[in-house]
C-alpha cells in the first residue's frame, strides 16, 4: 500500500521525466511532414503541408468551473500565437459529468462561440458526451494556424544572452479562477471589490496580442505561455526546450495585488500558480526595448525579468533579498491546493 501512494502523480502536468521516459517513446511512426514533434517545454507542433506550415496546439481545461467554454478557445489559441502565428480553427471535446443538463452544453457552447468570433476563430468539429465518474465538466480544446513555411518561432529558441521579458503579470488565470470558484470562502478576508477586481482577470487570459505583437517587431528567439506551474514553471518549460540556463530576479516579476491577497489567503506562492494571459519573450538584447515599446502601444505590460545562458543547470531566482537560490520547479500548480480548501 505504502508503494501504491509514493507512485501517485500530483494533480495536474505530469512530470517531464514520466513524459521524456514514457509519452515520448511512444509515438507511432515518423512522417515527412512533421517538421516539429513534442517536446518537453514546446506548446505545440509543426505539419508541413505543401509550402505552408500548420501549427496544432491541445490543452484541457479541467481546473475551472466558470467560463470554461470561453477559457478551452483561449489557452489553446495562446499556444499557437507563442509561435508568431495567429489561431484560426479550433475543435473541442466536451465531457459532462452524469445528470448534467442541456443548459450547461449550452452555455460552454456560447462561450467558446464569443471567443472563437473575438480571435476570429472558425470552430470546425468535436465531440461532446456524458462521462460516468467526471465531477465537473471538462473541455479539451485543439486549436491550429498557418503560416508561410518556417515563418515562426518555438520555445526551443532561446539563446544566451537573451533577455528574458514577461508581459502582464504572475497568476492571472488563477486569480481569476479562484475569485469566481472560491468567492464565498474568500469574502471572509478579502474585499469585495478586490474580488470583484480578481475576477476581471479573465478579460487578459489571451497572449495573442502580446506573441503577435512581439514577433512582428522582430528579435524574438522563443516564447511560451506560463499555464500550469505558474510563472517558475513557464520559465523551467523555456529553459527546457531551448537547453539553456537562466537567472531570475524575483523583484522583476510584476504582481497584481488581487493576487497577493488570495495567494496569501489560501498560503499558496503566486509563482507558481497558473498563469495563462502571461508570456515569456526570449529576445535578442538589442531588441528588448523595442518589443517592450511596441506592446506598451497595444496597452500591454511588458517587463525584463532576467537573461538567459549557456549552462542549463545553472537556473538560479534572485530573491528580493539579493540572495540568489536555486529557481524552484514546481512540482503541481498550486491551484490545486487552494482548490482543496
Amino acid at each position: 500500500m505504502e508503494e501504491k501512494r509514493r507512485l501517485r502523480l500530483p494533480p495536474g502536468k505530469i512530470p517531464v521525466t514520466l513524459l521524456e521516459e514514457v509519452v515520448f517513446r511512444n509515438l507511432g511512426i515518423e512522417r515527412k511532414e512533421v517538421a516539429l514533434g513534442p517536446a518537453a517545454g514546446r506548446d505545440g507542433s509543426v505539419i508541413n503541408v505543401g509550402e505552408r506550415s500548420l501549427i496544432v496546439s491541445m490543452d484541457p481545461i479541467t481546473g475551472a468551473v466558470e467560463r470554461i467554454g470561453w477559457l478551452a478557445v483561449n489557452i489553446n489559441a495562446n499556444d499557437i500565437a507563442t509561435f508568431g502565428v495567429p489561431p484560426s480553427i479550433f475543435l473541442s471535446c466536451i465531457l459532462l459529468p452524469e445528470k448534467a443538463e442541456p443548459s450547461t452544453v449550452k452555455t460552454i457552447c456560447e462561450q467558446m462561440d464569443k471567443a472563437a468570433k473575438d480571435l476570429d476563430i472558425a470552430i470546425v468539429g468535436g465531440h461532446c458526451e456524458v462521462t460516468p465518474g467526471f465531477l465537473n465538466p471538462s473541455v479539451v480544446g485543439c486549436a491550429m494556424g498557418s503560416t508561410e513555411k518556417d515563418n515562426y518561432v518555438t520555445s526551443a529558441g532561446a539563446r544566451s544572452g537573451d533577455k528574458i521579458i514577461l508581459t502582464k503579470s504572475a497568476g492571472i488565470e488563477g486569480t481569476a479562477i479562484l475569485a469566481s470558484d472560491k468567492e464565498e470562502q474568500l469574502r471572509m478576508e478579502v474585499e469585495p471589490p478586490v474580488l470583484e477586481n480578481a475576477k476581471k482577470h479573465f478579460s487578459q487570459i489571451s497572449v495573442v496580442k502580446d506573441a503577435l505583437t512581439a514577433f512582428n517587431t522582430g528579435g524574438v528567439n522563443a516564447m511560451h505561455d506560463p499555464t500550469e506551474g505558474g510563472i517558475l514553471g513557464g520559465i523551467h518549460e523555456l529553459a527546457d526546450a531551448s537547453n539553456i540556463g537562466v537567472t531570475i530576479f524575483e523583484e522583476k516579476i510584476p504582481i497584481r495585488p488581487e493576487t497577493l491577497h488570495i495567494c496569501r489567503f489560501f498560503k499558496i506562492d503566486p509563482l507558481q500558480l497558473i498563469s495563462s494571459g502571461a508570456l515569456l519573450i526570449s529576445a535578442i538584447p538589442g531588441s528588448a526595448e523595442d518589443i517592450i515599446q511596441d506592446l506598451h502601444k497595444q496597452r500591454i505590460p511588458g517587463t525584463v525579468v532576467g537573461e538567459a545562458s549557456s549552462e542549463p543547470k545553472k537556473r538560479k531566482l534572485v530573491k528580493r533579498t539579493g540572495v540568489a537560490v536555486r529557481l524552484p520547479r514546481p512540482t503541481s500548480d498550486h491551484l490545486w491546493i487552494a482548490l482543496k480548501h
